[in-house]
C-alpha cells in the first residue's frame, strides 16, 4: 500500500468517530497545552526579573554592611551598620581606585507616609543627586534631589508612580504636603515608572535627601549601602578589587574573610536570578509534563480499542495480501495524526494560555522557538511510543481467526 494511501485511510478512519478521535486528542492537547505554557511563563518570569536588576544601573556593585563569607562577592548582609559616608567619600576619591565612575551612598528604611486621608508603608530611600545617573532615575514630573537638598538638609521628597497613586489618586502631587513618620515633607517629583512588584517594588519608593533621612527622619550615621558604577563592564572585576580592598584598609581588616561588609556584583544577582526561575520552570514543566503520558497512555486505550472493532477488516486486509508491515504502518500513522494534531492545537492553545496570563500579571510574553520544537517532537515521539504496541497487536493478528471475530 502506498504512503498516500495508508494516510488518506487514516484520516478517513480518524474522521468516521469525531467524538472519540477528539477525546483521545484532548490529553496531547492539555498536556503539550500546559508545557508550552508554563515554559513561555518560566522564560517570562526569568525576563521580567533580568529588566527589572538591570534597569538598576548599568555595571554595579552594590556594597552592604554585614560579615562576607568567602570573599567580596558572597556575603551575608543584615541589619548592621559597618558602612558609612565616609566610606562612600573615600570611594569616589582615593587615587586607588582607577576603575569606578560614581559612587552613591544610600540609606534605606521603610516608613509610613500619609497624605490627605491616605496612608501607606513603603520605602523610604536617602540619596544624593549622583544616584538617579547610577541607577538610571528619571522623573515624569518636576525634580529629583539635588545638592542643595542635601546641603539644607531639605524636607522635599520624590515619589514613586505606585506611591503616588496610593497617596494622591489622580491628583498631581506635585507641592503636595507629606508627612514621613510624623515629618512634613513637600513633593517636588515623580518618577518614570520601572515597573515591578512586591516588597522590592521600584515603583513604591520616596526619594528625600541622604542628610535628611540621616539626620531629620532616622537619626543614623551610617548608611544602608553605597552603589558603585564601574567604567565598564570589563573593568568589574578589578573593580570590586580595588573598592574592596580600600574599605578591608579603612575599617583595618586584615583578612578578606573577616570583612565586615559584602559587594555583590550585578551579574551575581542576575546568575542567581536566572537560576532560581529556571529551576523553577523546569520543576512546573516537569509536572505538567506528566500529562503527556496521561495523554499517550490514552491514546494507547483508544487504539486497542479500534483494533478490536477493526478485527474482521484487519482480517480481510491480510486475507487479500495486505502485508504485515502495511497495517502496522496504518495504525502507527493514525496513531500519529492524532498525537500530532493534538500537538498543534495544544501549543496554540499554550501559546494564548501564556500570552493572556502575562498581560494580565504585567510580564513580557516570551515564546521559544525550543518550546514549538518540543510540540511538534513530542507529539510524534507519543504517537510513535504509544501506537507501536496497538500497530503490533493488529499486525499479528491471523487473518482467518479475524474474519471469524463476531
Amino acid at each position: 500500500m502506498e504512503y498516500k494511501e495508508i494516510f488518506e485511510e487514516a484520516a478517513r478512519t480518524l474522521t468516521i468517530n469525531k467524538l472519540r478521535t477528539g477525546l483521545a486528542m484532548l490529553g496531547i492537547i492539555i498536556g503539550i497545552g500546559r508545557v508550552i505554557a508554563l515554559v513561555s511563563l518560566g522564560q517570562s518570569s526569568q525576563k521580567s526579573v533580568t529588566n527589572q536588576i538591570t534597569s538598576l544601573g548599568a555595571n554595579l556593585l552594590t556594597i552592604s554592611p554585614g560579615s562576607a563569607r568567602g570573599g567580596f562577592i558572597q556575603g551575608g548582609a543584615g541589619s548592621a551598620t559597618t558602612l558609612t559616608l565616609a566610606d562612600a567619600r573615600a570611594i569616589a576619591s582615593s587615587p586607588t581606585i582607577t576603575n569606578v565612575a560614581n559612587v552613591s551612598p544610600e540609606y534605606t528604611k521603610r516608613a509610613q507616609v500619609t497624605a490627605i486621608g491616605k496612608n501607606t508603608n513603603t520605602s523610604i530611600t536617602g540619596v544624593e543627586t549622583i544616584y538617579s545617573t547610577i541607577h538610571k532615575v528619571s522623573v515624569s514630573e518636576g525634580v529629583f534631589i539635588t545638592d542643595s537638598d542635601n546641603a539644607r538638609q531639605a524636607k522635599v521628597a520624590v515619589l514613586g508612580p505606585t506611591t503616588a497613586t496610593n497617596l494622591f489618586g489622580t491628583v498631581n502631587p506635585i507641592g503636595q504636603s507629606i508627612r514621613i513618620d510624623g515629618k512634613s515633607f513637600k513633593v517636588v517629583g515623580v518618577t518614570v515608572s520601572k515597573g515591578g512588584t512586591g516588597f522590592q517594588n521600584q515603583d513604591d519608593v520616596i526619594y528625600v535627601p541622604l542628610s535628611t533621612a540621616q539626620n531629620v527622619l532616622f537619626g543614623s550615621n551610617s548608611v544602608s549601602s553605597i552603589s558603585v558604577e564601574a567604567k565598564s563592564a570589563d573593568v568589574m572585576t578589578a573593580a570590586q578589587d580595588e573598592v574592596g580592598y580600600l574599605l578591608l584598609d579603612r575599617h583595618k581588616i586584615a583578612s578578606p574573610a573577616n570583612a565586615d561588609f559584602s559587594i555583590f556584583s550585578q551579574n551575581d544577582i542576575l546568575s542567581t536570578a536566572s537560576s532560581v526561575t529556571g529551576t523553577f520552570t523546569a520543576l512546573l514543566s516537569g509536572i505538567a509534563a506528566i500529562s503527556l503520558i496521561v495523554g499517550g497512555i490514552g491514546i494507547m486505550n483508544i487504539m486497542l480499542v479500534t483494533v478490536t472493532e477493526r478485527t474482521r477488516e484487519i482480517g480481510l486486509r491480510k486475507a487479500l495480501g495486505a502485508k504485515k508491515k502495511d497495517i502496522i504502518a496504518q495504525f502507527l500513522v493514525e496513531s500519529i495524526i492524532l498525537t500530532f494534531a493534538g500537538g498543534i492545537i495544544g501549543m496554540l492553545i499554550g501559546i494564548l494560555a501564556s500570552l493572556i496570563i502575562s498581560k494580565l500579571i504585567s510580564l513580557p510574553f516570551t515564546i521559544a522557538v525550543s518550546s514549538i520544537a518540543l510540540a511538534i517532537g513530542v507529539s510524534g515521539a507519543i504517537g510513535i511510543l504509544f501506537g507501536w504496541y496497538p500497530a503490533r497487536k493488529a499486525a499479528n493478528l491471523q487473518p482467518i481467526e479475524a474474519l471469524r471475530y463476531e
